[in-house]
């Protein structure tokens, strides 16, 4: 080695500083623990020098050029090394950035939740961004060196397993106390509440490192696209049954629903003997339509028979014909002809076509005065038209 590589040696290690590739790193640790006697060591306006010697921290020296001195330094003092004859500092030089970076990634599973508007257990996932800041550089090189590493992706890691534990725990317990739809929550509209229930909650987490989360970045919590689509369809089938009028509606919509799905499946050949319940599928299929059409119609006419009323908009079903003598308000006498058309048979009480005997039990139905089949205006012995409506033979 010649005089000018020995001087470049000696020169460089007078000056003690981050290097440039070391910027981004939350910790950097000088390489050499033992430090000449009247270095120069420069920190940077966005970092802090620790000196840390048998498993505490020494002293902190703040932004600025520093020569190192123990006359002008004191806590140096307690860092020479006498088998030296006092012209070196036995010590771990640590450079820590205390300005806030951001963008740091993370995601996993936040796991099973129960969407408490459908009760359907869900997997639940999240990935996003944070920020964080070092407030007492001192602490995180004592926590830091306790866990054994000052690598810098290492020390990212472990926070980043910190924010997703809070975030899986609070996000879990709010969805359940405050009974959100996980479709809202996928959607983005609790955002903001999450946020701030995951930094508070993560701080007991990290300030035993020194350590602040600012804030979460773009973060998003997400679902399987199969489970999106099938908490959909049941927002939309209970939607249905509420307008349908509750348990009894509930009852009938599902019966109807398993009727068709039943049919359908028989009618593509499903189960043992392949095509040959063509017949028996087809039978099933029309059941299971004519379960889903009664419900409909039981849906559609709960506003008129005293069931909860269908939303504004929303089409109204058939009606069901009135019964015979409903329009007359009250039930026709024996023999006497209904605003149907129909008379009330004597004998059995039941209203029937207009003849000479009952349809029913045969019993004459001619007993007392006659009414006009038509308009059920009462008739003169031997008329051959109604006055009232000139039906004839009535």
């Amino acid at each position: 080695m010649g005089i000018t590589d020995f001087l470049k040696r000696g020169v460089k290690e007078m000056m003690i500083a981050r290097p440039l590739e070391a910027k981004q790193h939350i910790v950097w640790q000088h390489p050499d623990p033992t430090v000449p006697m009247y270095s120069q060591l420069t920190v940077e306006a966005d970092e802090q020098a620790i000196f840390f010697r048998d498993g505490v921290v020494v002293g902190t020296l703040p932004k600025g050029r520093h020569t190192l001195d123990s006359s002008n330094i004191p806590f140096l003092s307690n860092l020479v090394d006498s088998f030296t004859g006092g012209n070196v500092l036995q010590a771990k030089v640590f450079f820590v950035t205390i300005r806030e970076f951001p963008s740091i990634k993370f995601g996993g599973k936040i796991g099973s939740v129960e969407d408490p508007k459908s009760g359907v257990p869900v997997e639940t996932m999240i990935h996003g961004e944070f920020s964080l800041r070092v407030v007492k550089p001192e602490v995180l090189v004592v926590g830091l060196v306790g866990l054994g590493t000052t690598e810098n992706d290492a020390v990212f890691d472990w926070f980043r397993q910190q924010v997703l534990k809070v975030i899986r725990d609070q996000t879990q317990e709010l969805i359940v106390k405050q009974k959100w739809p996980l479709l809202d929550v996928v959607s983005g509209a609790y955002t903001e509440e999450i946020e701030q229930t995951v930094i508070e909650g993560v701080k007991k987490h990290v300030d035993s490192y020194g350590v602040q989360i600012v804030r979460l970045g773009n973060f998003v919590i997400g679902i399987k696209d199969e489970d999106e689509k099938n908490l959909k369809k049941l927002y939309t089938d209970a939607a249905y049954v509420r307008m349908a009028g509750g348990m009894q509606g509930f009852q009938q919509f599902a019966a109807g629903k398993a009727m068709m799905g039943a049919g359908e499946g028989m009618a593509q050949g499903g189960g043992e003997g392949g095509g040959g319940n063509a017949m028996l599928g087809g039978a099933a299929l029309g059941v299971g339509f004519g379960m889903a059409n009664m419900f409909q119609q039981q849906a559609h006419a709960a506003p008129q028979q005293g069931g909860p009323q269908a939303p504004a908009g929303y089409p109204q079903g058939p009606q069901a014909p009135p019964a015979p003598g409903a329009l007359s308000g009250a039930a026709s006498a024996p023999g006497q002809a209904t605003a149907g058309g129909g008379v009330t048979c004597p004998g059995c009480g039941k209203v029937v076509a207009p003849g000479k005997f009952c349809a029913e039990c045969g019993k004459p139905l001619a007993v007392g005065p006659k009414f006009c089949a038509n308009c059920g205006a009462k008739l003169a012995e031997g008329a051959k038209f109604c006055p009232e409506c000139g039906t004839k033979g009535a």
